[in-house]
């Protein structure tokens, strides 16, 4: 390489900055929008990581209560019937049903077990819809951003091509600043991807774990209601 085109590679701004300066408007909106996604992810990477803390350390509390061996009713009276906690709001809905199941004179409208399982069954799919909302962004995220930088990266390698030929000249100094501004949209692609993927997969198993332990509870509540439907 002689010194006049060292000289003039030294002079090229390789900075993130100066390759997105330097990119065609149609990569530039590529990146932008790779930018996007990627905030937009870790948005709800951090809105559901403190959601789903909250959703456990609710549960635990509400688990301890209880198995305190406080009467039901007493328990429910506490609570009341619109619970702001996940746990508590499946446990209204079988409590709420279970009042609703009797007759004024104290008996048992037929069916009342099969009616406080849809009950809770209908809340425990209600918080599922809420602790899940969101993470059909992350999987789109993490399944269409390589996609779209590979985009943007081919349309940077047609364009530094075109430069290429209109200049007549391949030296690194022309090729260097086009390939680089492409695969930069590939970078960013991948950047937005990754913990998209990652975080999907974790709080995706997260959110299992949770829905599970409000079905463990539902069906031991509901056996302790069978009980007293029996008695």
């Amino acid at each position: 390489m002689d010194t006049q085109t060292l000289a003039l590679a030294q002079e090229i701004d390789f900075s993130m900055l100066g390759l997105f300066a330097r990119a065609t408007l149609t990569v530039k909106l590529v990146m932008v929008l790779l930018l996007l996604g990627s905030f937009w992810a870790w948005a709800i990477i951090i809105q559901k990581m403190i959601a789903y803390r909250s959703a456990r350390r609710e549960a635990a509390r509400f688990d301890r209560a209880f198995w305190s061996g406080e009467p039901l009713d007493e328990l429910f009276d506490q609570i009341g019937t619109d619970p702001k906690g996940r746990s508590e709001k499946v446990f209204a809905a079988g409590m709420m049903e279970w009042r609703r199941s009797h007759r004024d004179d104290g008996g048992l409208i037929a069916g009342a077990q099969a009616r406080i399982d849809r009950s809770m069954d209908v809340a425990i799919a209600k918080e599922a819809e809420a602790l899940q909302s969101g993470l059909p962004v992350l999987a789109t995220v993490g399944s269409v951003a390589p996609f779209v930088g590979l985009f943007g990266t081919v349309w940077g390698i047609m364009h530094a091509f075109i430069e290429i030929a209109q200049q007549q000249n391949t030296s690194l100094v022309v090729v260097a600043p086009g390939i680089a501004e492409a695969l930069l949209a590939t970078g960013l692609g991948l950047l937005a991807a990754i913990p998209a993927v990652v975080f999907y997969n974790k709080l995706s198993a997260d959110s299992d774990r949770i829905l599970s332990g409000y079905e463990a509870f539902a069906d031991e509540f509901a056996t302790i209601l069978s009980r007293q439907l029996d008695a």
